[in-house]
């Protein structure tokens, strides 16, 4: 704990390296690249259409919820699903991209994962910017809920960076984490309810069991609070018990992941 309180001053008296090494890090991103940022948002929005075509157009599906389109109700789950995948995966390789800044005896290595997460961060800022503007473009209101979105993000940006710890030190001396981590978010993808909903299986008769079993994702939390901020109305603390078990989970992860990272930190220049 005395470990975390430490590195927490540390980030709040260096905030502003860690700023411009991030917005740094968002704008190499793009370096001979023609198009530039462009490319990063074909990709995901690539995506969200594809979904929609499949799923609520192919297959007609239907609307998960009456009166609100398919697409509505898709971007609101995918999109911090798009953030938690860009952010584990950016930030798991954090200290081989680097590794020249690992190697230098006065930098503390711990905010490399947070200059990641935020360079990552920016990326979801504008593309929650374009969530809204499709709510406004399809006759949705503004409201108060969807400041909430805010709190979400912040609950998958302190999710991600709790794993990214643990995975980007363990990934300096097992090389194959960053392919495991793909493989566990494509699987993790399809078990988050972003393109199907819980409710669909109340019929079966091991739903109840399977609502509960879902939940233990900490994903889940976050998706499902997007769409009680975007789409149902529903303030966070309506969740009390899910609330607590993700901030319990992450917290725990979190003290996991610092350990692993300080105790494995001074080989971390010997094998880069």
């Amino acid at each position: 704990m005395n470990y975390l309180i430490s590195l927490g001053k540390d980030i709040i008296k260096k905030r502003r390296l860690i700023l411009d090494l991030a917005r740094a890090d968002f704008k190499k991103r793009f370096v001979g690249s023609y198009f530039g940022v462009f490319w990063m948002f074909v990709q995901p929005i690539a995506t969200v259409a594809i979904y929609y075509f499949v799923f609520g157009v192919g297959l007609r599906n239907g609307n998960p919820i009456e009166g609100v389109p398919f697409v509505l109700w898709l971007v609101p789950g995918i999109v911090p699903w798009f953030f938690f995948s860009e952010a584990l995966n950016a930030g798991t390789n954090c200290l081989q991209e680097y590794s020249y800044l690992v190697k230098k005896v006065v930098f503390r290595v711990e905010v490399l994962p947070i200059i990641k997460m935020i360079s990552c961060l920016i990326v979801h800022l504008i593309f929650v910017l374009i969530m809204l503007g499709l709510y406004l473009c399809m006759g949705w209101m503004p409201k108060i809920y969807w400041i909430q979105t805010a709190y979400y993000t912040m609950a998958a940006f302190l999710f991600a960076i709790a794993l990214t710890y643990f995975t980007s030190a363990v990934q300096v001396f097992f090389k194959d984490m960053a392919q495991i981590i793909s493989i566990c978010l494509q699987f993790g993808m399809w078990l988050t309810p972003i393109m199907w909903q819980e409710e669909q299986f109340a019929d079966r008769s091991f739903y109840p069991v399977f609502s509960k079993l879902i939940k233990i994702n900490p994903m889940y939390y976050v998706t499902a609070g997007y769409r009680d901020s975007m789409i149902m109305g529903n303030w966070f603390w309506e969740r009390p018990t899910l609330t607590l078990y993700f901030w319990g989970v992450t917290v725990v992860l979190l003290l996991i992941g610092l350990k692993v990272f300080k105790r494995l930190r001074p080989h971390f220049s010997d094998v880069l």
